[in-house]
């Protein structure tokens, strides 16, 4: 746990601090006094609760996107006495996240703007815990090359991915030879049993409003939709370099089962928890070792049954799309993510309504033309994500509510 070599806490840097597995992760290392320190946190906007963070767990940086939200921050810690250092932008991001300093780094980011200080950290080689969907999403192979030639140590926190990763052998040379496929669990979101015909009556806090997890408004509305899973299907392409056709998705109302790899032999490996994200963050802090998570036990008693079911295309057209982008042009994921990100944004301020979120994905990837150079760099994947973006703004205006 601690660096071996110094017995010195491991030092974390956190990414993405104010949201949901940010506020996790701190809440799982305050559990393990001495083991981790707190070295780096950065926020989005939520500036009182960052310099809340500050206060109780003192670290040394402290990262805000734009430099007027720094100085706010800067002022608050000024006025409370506290050394932590303010600093803002992408380059602060990428410079933390790579810092000589820092052990762990925590992508925690939501968006394909926690893509570069992935990166960073990925290319100086740390342990990253890889919360963020939109760095293989839109960085894909270009991400993986990067871990691969730093040396980083890379692991999965989304649930599905940790629960697969804990099912397979140490080493990722014997994956290949064993794994025929993998199920990724779905809960189905707030509206698996609800009448399609009614999605474009659900509001943004009927969205948001998920009936087994607690998470941020986006990925809240993507679970709705299941884009969320769609995400993770492409994730899990580059995580554990298999085909399209090896990943597979089933409904799992209960979450209970986060995921399942399938053995030549047909024998079936699952991991079971309850639905806590500090589970898999406790195991992605602690690997190879286990700490405690804070999470509560599983009691098996207490279970009714656990069941699974396909999941209903009428109900979830946009999980098709995972597959669809795959098998498409270089890019084409890029592409995808980002005008989900624009149509979820727009659903949540109430430009568009819920049915229309499908559409406002299917036209962009439909419009956006997908250069070839675009995936050889990551100026040039950037470049695709804004065009993208451009493109998905003006589907959503051309929308009828």
């Amino acid at each position: 746990m601690a660096d071996q070599a110094s017995h010195r806490p491991l030092r974390l840097c956190i990414l993405g601090a104010t949201g949901s597995i940010g506020t996790n992760t701190l809440d799982v290392a305050a559990r393990h006094p001495g083991k981790f320190e707190i070295w780096a946190l950065s926020g989005a906007s939520r500036v009182d609760e960052l310099f809340a963070q500050c206060v109780t767990h003192r670290p040394k940086f402290a990262v805000m996107p734009a430099e007027p939200l720094a100085v706010l921050l800067r002022d608050k810690l000024r006025a409370a006495g506290l050394p932590t250092e303010v600093l803002s932008g992408e380059r602060a991001l990428c410079d933390v996240a790579s810092h000589a300093d820092v052990d762990v780094v925590m992508g925690a980011i939501v968006g394909a703007a926690g893509l570069a200080p992935c990166l960073a950290a990925a290319r100086a080689g740390k342990r990253l815990l890889l919360a963020n969907k939109e760095a293989l999403v839109v960085g894909g192979a270009l991400f993986m090359d990067a871990v691969k030639q730093g040396g980083a140590t890379l692991l999965p926190i989304d649930s599905e991915h940790s629960a697969i990763f804990q099912c397979l052998p140490e080493h990722p040379s014997t994956w290949a030879s064993r794994i025929d496929h993998i199920v990724l669990t779905a809960s189905g979101g707030p509206f698996r049993d609800r009448d399609p015909a009614t999605f474009a009556d659900i509001t943004p806090e009927q969205a948001c409003a998920h009936p087994n997890w607690v998470m941020g408004r986006k990925i809240s509305v993507d679970s709705a939709t299941m884009m969320n899973k769609a995400l993770e299907v492409i994730e899990a392409r580059w995580l554990f370099d298999l085909t399209p056709d090896q990943i597979r998705v089933v409904l799992h109302p209960q979450s209970i089962i986060h995921s399942m790899v399938v053995c030549r032999d047909r024998s079936v490996l699952a991991q079971l928890g309850t639905p806590d994200m500090r589970v898999p963050i406790a195991y992605g802090l602690s690997w190879p070792e286990r700490i405690e998570s804070g999470a509560d036990l599983l009691d098996f008693t207490k279970l009714n049954a656990l069941t699974f079911r396909e999941p209903d295309g009428a109900r979830y057209p946009g999980l098709q799309l995972a597959w669809e982008t795959l098998r498409g042009a270089p890019g084409s994921t890029c592409v995808l993510n980002a005008a989900n990100e624009v149509a979820v944004d727009a659903f949540l301020n109430r430009r568009i309504r819920f049915d229309q979120i499908h559409s406002v994905n299917v036209q962009t990837l439909s419009d956006c033309v997908v250069p070839g150079q675009a995936v050889a760099s990551v100026e040039g994947l950037l470049s695709l994500d804004q065009q993208s973006r451009r493109v998905a703004e003006s589907v959503v205006a051309g929308l009828v509510r």
